[in-house]
């Protein structure tokens, strides 16, 4: 696997990033999970597009951006409450620390903010990266979406916050 040295910038989302993340999702989600889903599960996900909602969606939370040479190359976010809806890479930049970039600067930010946990509904394509990030898996549940039923799981991680040099 080629692995890049160019930086990973992770920036605060803006509107007019909106068509971008709109076709990198779609694009993750065709590409990337179709190793863990049906042809006609990722097309029923890949097919939830509405460009309003996505920019209601986006401005509603912090939303964060990864760029890799200056081009998007994933995205996540972190509501008010430590549930991580949405991290996602460009299927062009899988197994390059995009994610855990973004997983990093998510983790900053809840700490930051006081959060006691973080928790999330990971696909099974999602499901190892969490759990590598010290997530458990709470539950397993089928969501239906566009006549299909995807799996996915319920996970969460709680978050310590010492002191500096204070001891675990």
């Amino acid at each position: 696997m080629d692995r890049t040295s160019t930086a990973i910038v992770v920036r605060d989302y803006r509107p007019t990033d909106v068509d971008a993340l709109m076709a990198l999702f779609r694009t993750a989600v065709l590409q990337v999970a179709r190793r863990d889903y049906t042809e006609a599960q990722v097309r029923a996900w890949a097919g939830r597009m509405d460009r309003e909602r996505w920019l209601e969606r986006l401005a509603a939370r912090p939303t964060f951006v990864a760029e890799v040479g200056g081009q998007i190359a994933g995205f996540s976010d972190l509501e008010p409450d430590g549930h991580i809806d949405m991290l996602f890479v460009h299927a062009d930049h899988q197994g390059r620390g995009v994610a855990s970039a973004l997983f990093d600067h998510i983790l900053v930010r809840a700490k930051a903010e006081g959060l006691g946990r973080l928790y999330t509904e990971a696909s099974l394509t999602a499901r190892p990266f969490f759990e590598r990030r010290g997530f458990t898996v709470l539950a397993a549940q089928e969501v239906p979406v566009a006549g299909e039923v995807l799996r996915n799981f319920r996970m969460e991680r709680a978050l310590s916050h010492r002191a500096p040099g204070q001891k675990p």
